[in-house]
């Protein structure tokens, strides 16, 4: 197993994906292949002490920077997205992580990698805790503009993912709408909710935002660009309840000691509040397994996106939604819109 890791990724640059590249090369017994600029990678090794004998490196000349636009994207064409997706492509590795630029990991891997025959748009998914487990959010932010044809393959991707990757049967599926009326939202919703009932998927219907950690649904599609806005919403909304939480904690001496007396279930539900558990967003749909890490992203969270990514390798995912986008769906021209 060898994975490709965009060592020039993330806000805080090669210190924290070596580590995490280090730590899961470790742990997980894999191979790990660090692509970025030499030189920076190779003076990281020296500080923290070698990589040990599982990380080789690949020199990538260029970088793309967490806010450059398109035009830059496409216009360098040695950066280390762009050979980490190659690697992929050409078989020199199962898969690749990367924590950089989600727009220009989004456009390369596409580019390089393409779609799985029948899939028209790969989306991005990412699992989400709730009330009753997780749920998986798709799509998150890869495709801002779908048609209802989409929503249902998103629909038919999520339900490989649960099943394979989180051994859940039968999931269920809903659809992100401003009510959970049958007759609310949008022409894409409403069509797409139309689809879905149709379908073999075990679709409950219409879901709203508050559902989203409820676990009203175990995969929940929209459009990437609702998605987006609902996922960075409440990230917020979560962001901002722990540190008021936190605040509280050390406002008094009472507070104190109730926090030591409930420290140990605390810890457990600030675990699995901690999105760095979760590792990363995999882009479903493309013909190579492709995770992308939070841009904040700490050790433990590239770590665990190295892991999710050789979980993607040996449980078969990307030959399973093949089989289930070629037997579910009909090929692009043959249905309607």
């Amino acid at each position: 197993m060898k994975i490709a890791v965009d060592a020039m990724g993330g806000d805080f640059g090669p210190k924290i994906t070596i580590r995490g590249a280090v730590q899961a090369a470790e742990n997980f017994d894999l191979d790990v292949v660090l692509v970025g600029i030499e030189s920076v990678i190779q003076r990281e090794f020296d500080r923290i002490g070698g990589g040990g004998s599982r990380i080789t490196i690949l020199d990538a000349p260029d970088a793309i920077a967490m806010g450059e636009g398109v035009l830059s994207i496409r216009r360098k064409k040695s950066t280390s997205i762009r050979i980490g997706a190659e690697l992929v492509k050409d078989g020199r590795a199962d898969a690749f992580v990367s924590t950089g630029n989600t727009a220009a990991v989004v456009y390369i891997s596409r580019k390089i990698l393409g779609a799985i025959q029948g899939v028209d748009k790969p989306a991005l998914a990412l699992l989400v805790p709730t009330l009753k487990g997780f749920s998986l959010l798709l799509d998150v932010g890869a495709n801002a503009n779908c048609r209802p044809r989409d929503l249902e393959q998103f629909a038919i991707m999520g339900r490989v993912f649960m099943e394979r990757i989180m051994g859940m049967q039968n999931p269920r599926v809903g659809l992100m709408s401003i009510g959970e009326e049958e007759n609310k939202g949008n022409d894409l919703t409403k069509e797409a909710f139309n689809r879905l009932q149709a379908s073999p998927l075990n679709f409950i219907g219409n879901v709203e935002g508050k559902d989203i950690y409820s676990g009203k649904a175990d995969i929940i599609v929209s459009d990437g660009f609702t998605g987006n806005v609902a996922l960075k919403a409440s990230e917020g909304v979560v962001e901002m309840l722990l540190s008021m939480a936190r605040r509280e904690i050390t406002k008094n001496l009472l507070a104190k000691i109730g926090f030591l007396l409930m420290k140990r279930n605390l810890k457990s539900f600030f675990k699995k509040m901690d999105y760095s558990e979760y590792g990363g967003a995999p882009l479903l749909g493309l013909n190579g397994v492709c995770i992308i890490g939070h841009g904040r992203s700490n050790p433990n969270a590239v770590k665990n996106a190295i892991r999710l990514a050789k979980d993607f390798v040996v449980k078969d995912v990307q030959e399973k939604i093949r089989q289930e986008i070629g037997g579910s769906v009909p090929a692009a021209g043959g249905a309607k819109a």
